[in-house]
């Protein structure tokens, strides 16, 4: 199946990425792709975004080990953000949380 990468980057060269844990459902982190980061995480398995601060390519768990292995990718409805359904080995954020999202801000 061939799919129109291009559909994604019409409003803007980079778009978000949401990445959920496949088991629990946990929203893991959010990053940002660029057109060559989507089509290496299309073609390898494992995510790879663009990095804004290091303006470079990123591998997530290349150094750290912490690899997310995709399962399932789906765009939204606007076609500018992708939600990325992965299985997460160690942490997904880089101070060692499991998820990015641990900074409580409210709570009813």
């Amino acid at each position: 199946m061939q799919i129109d990468l291009d559909k994604y980057f019409i409003k803007s060269d980079l778009i978000p990425a949401i990445v959920q844990e496949d088991s629990t459902n946990e929203v893991l982190m959010l990053a940002y792709m660029n057109r060559e980061s989507l089509q290496k995480t299309l073609e390898t398995g494992y995510t790879w975004f663009w990095s804004r601060s290091r303006q470079e390519l990123w591998n997530k768990g290349a150094t750290s080990g912490h690899l997310q292995k995709v399962v399932d990718i789906k765009g939204d409805c606007d076609d500018d953000t992708l939600l990325v359904r992965v299985i997460q080995t160690g942490a997904a954020c880089h101070t060692g949380n499991h998820s990015c999202f641990f900074n409580q801000i409210y709570n009813n």
